[in-house]
């Protein structure tokens, strides 16, 4: 575990110039991440709030490429914040300090608001997560806003009605005709909350039958995943060669923590190897592909070396010359017959929209695949994050663009099937566009932030 601390000045030096401040509360990497993307909006600007940060979960790393003071202390748990749905690791977290973490967090933020309130300054709080940072923004005395990120009805329900269950358990989910429960929904409705931001249409029409400022704005999860270059460079100029010159493009998404990421990856290797195995069959969709690119996204904290010899324990020798040119120097390539295997830690985008299909054991990175219109296979893991009861949900969450396999080798009947119906295809894409939505969203709900504040 680390603890951090960056401390922030309570002067009134600023209050002039500064008509507002804004005090950011999210409680995970991924909330963190959209909690950015909507502060570099805000800071772009003409007139934009003082902003100061409270990470509830982890070190708050995301916030580092902005210069944004801290309130207080935090701190590493030892589930790195995968509790989902697991009191293993909420007991191991309480162990480490979680509830005395979280009463210095109460603390700070009830400090913050009253120096301030002392200043005569204009204050606000956006809350990123879920009924944590929503909880400590009630009754924290200010005025917020809620971006909502841990839920959705599509878990639940689809546009065209409730979801089937196995467990009768499941109820408890939608019990109030919400996935939303009547506590949360009363913190949404208070007369100080002035903006809740939902993840999509869905649950936004929902949470409008009570008195809740909801605004479908759209997902910032798909802000921020422009390439760096066209996926024409695939193509040769005669359009009638296209699809059987361009090579076919499969992304591998491990996750981004260790050691669970290093564990998923030995998963997805076992798959791709499935994979090319098919690949030689003369039933194949793909026997006469003129190449197959796998594209590893990897995530700046993993170790390649390790992941190296995965691969290279698969039979996958090392290659000098690239068939894609990505914009990371210190990519590493691999070949196997007439496949490639790109190992990038810079090219993350690229990597998203350059693939046909990706191979899944990740949370974010799959969600924003798949708001791409593409379609994932996922093989849940062993690991605190993407678990089967992580996987089952996230499944629930993005229907049909998303297909669960319970063995690694089972993808190749899986790629086989989907390819062979350009209607499923269709289908896909428009499913995955519509459950994650446009990119946009966080200049839009800055926006909506500026007028409401």
């Amino acid at each position: 575990m680390s603890n951090i601390s960056r401390s922030y000045l309570g002067s009134n030096s600023q209050a002039a110039t500064s008509p507002l401040r804004l005090l950011v509360l999210s409680n995970g990497h991924g909330e963190d991440m959209i909690a950015v993307r909507i502060l570099q909006e805000l800071q772009r600007q003409p007139n934009p709030p003082e902003i100061f940060a409270l990470p509830l979960v982890g070190e708050g790393r995301a916030y580092e490429q902005l210069d944004i003071p801290f309130i207080g202390s935090v701190l590493t748990m030892p589930s790195g914040g995968f509790i989902y749905m697991d009191g293993r690791q909420l007991a191991r977290d309480v162990r480490g300090g979680l509830l005395q973490l979280t009463l210095n967090q109460i603390k700070a933020i009830r400090r913050w608001v009253s120096s301030q309130k002392k200043l005569g300054n204009n204050r606000a709080i956006l809350a990123v997560g879920d009924i944590v940072p929503l909880l400590f923004a009630t009754f924290s005395g200010a005025n917020y806003a809620f971006v909502g990120t841990a839920k959705s009805e599509y878990y639940v329900r689809d546009e065209a009605g409730i979801l089937p269950r196995k467990s009768k358990d499941a109820r408890w989910e939608n019990f109030s005709g919400s996935v939303y429960h009547p506590w949360e929904r009363w913190l949404m409705s208070r007369r100080r909350c002035k903006a809740v931001f939902p993840r999509d249409a869905l649950t936004t029409e929902t949470l409008k039958q009570w008195p809740i400022p909801a605004f479908n704005l759209g997902n910032p999860m798909m802000d921020g995943l422009e390439p760096t270059f066209s996926r024409q460079q695939f193509y040769s100029q005669n359009t009638q060669q296209q699809e059987t010159v361009r090579p076919f493009v499969v992304t591998l998404l491990p996750g981004s923590r260790a050691p669970e990421a290093y564990t998923n990856w030995e998963t997805i290797m076992i798959a791709v190897s499935a994979l090319m195995a098919s690949f030689q069959q003369r039933d194949s969709i793909f026997y006469t592909s003129n190449k197959v690119v796998f594209l590893g996204a990897i995530a700046p904290s993993l170790d390649s070396n390790i992941l190296s010899q995965s691969v290279q324990s698969q039979g996958w020798r090392t290659e000098s010359a690239s068939p894609i040119q990505l914009p990371d120097p210190n990519i590493l390539t691999f070949k196997q017959r007439n496949a490639y295997l790109i190992l990038t830690k810079q090219a993350y985008n690229d990597c998203l929209h350059l693939g046909d299909l990706a191979i899944a054991m990740a949370g974010t990175a799959t969600e924003q695949f798949i708001g791409l219109g593409k379609p994932a296979i996922a093989i849940p893991g062993n690991g605190p994050q993407y678990n089967p009861t992580f996987a089952e949900a996230q499944s629930r969450l993005l229907g049909s663009s998303l297909i669960l396999i319970d063995q690694p080798t089972e993808v190749a009947k899986v790629v086989q099937s989907l390819f062979k119906d350009p209607d499923i295809l269709q289908i896909i894409a428009e499913n995955g566009r519509r459950r994650m939505g446009k990119p946009g969203a966080a200049l839009r709900i800055t926006e909506c932030l500026q007028e409401r504040f």
